[in-house]
């Protein structure tokens, strides 16, 4: 009798970006830069000292993590994606930037992660999601494995789609046809699971909608 082996519903996803982001990883950063705002301000905020460690789940492309590893130099940035291809530009980016010995990657999925067994640590003092719980199907975990992890004061950013409420029906029709081309699926109670998962950590949220509800941020801190 075969063994027949069964994909898990991490490897069926990572499966998936990586037929998606295949050959859009060559371009991602270029177009993408267009239309995911918001990210700037994420990073504005870490506001990571002397010391601080800081994680970016689901990090894509590594352009984030260059951006902030530049900003604040003192700090230990540390990035992980689901797909193998991304990494592979991730890695190729973070190397061109000379920021080799500064960023640590490793693949993993955002919903159920060991930062232990991929990086030698625990918990980071900061963490962020930027545009990725929009394509993470199970994405409330996400933001719960994310809190797992974070250090006694420590703070979770969080950027992603709006529900375009205030912007031309015509626009947002067009947008959430194009975002599901990429399985992209803007989260309409981004601030409720956020408000709920910071209560339940005893944490507080800080969120506001961005661009006339293009986007839509939150902030969760932990007491220290």
């Amino acid at each position: 009798m075969r063994n027949v082996q069964v994909e898990t519903p991490s490897q069926t996803h990572g499966g998936l970006m990586d037929a998606i982001y295949r050959r859009q990883r060559h371009v991602y950063d270029l177009t993408r830069k267009y239309y995911l705002l918001g990210r700037d301000r994420l990073l504005d905020d870490l506001d990571a000292g002397e010391g601080m460690t800081v994680l970016e789940s689901a990090c894509g492309t590594g352009r984030n993590l260059i951006v902030a590893a530049k900003r604040y130099p003192n700090a230990r940035f540390y990035g992980f994606d689901i797909s193998a291809e991304m990494l592979k530009q991730a890695r190729r980016n973070i190397e061109k930037a000379g920021l080799v010995e500064r960023i640590v990657l490793s693949q993993g999925d955002a919903t159920d992660f060991d930062p232990r067994a991929m990086f030698g640590i625990a918990s980071f003092d900061r963490v962020f999601i930027s545009y990725a719980l929009s394509m993470i199907p199970p994405w409330r975990a996400a933001v719960s494995e994310a809190l797992a992890h974070m250090a006694p004061g420590g703070s979770l950013h969080v950027v992603d789609f709006g529900g375009q409420d205030r912007l031309p029906h015509w626009f947002r029709a067009a947008l959430v046809a194009w975002l599901s081309k990429f399985h992209v699926e803007p989260r309409s109670d981004l601030e409720q699971v956020l408000r709920e998962a910071a209560v339940g950590c005893g944490g507080t949220l800080d969120f506001e909608s961005l661009h006339r509800d293009y986007a839509r941020y939150g902030v969760i801190r932990l007491p220290a």
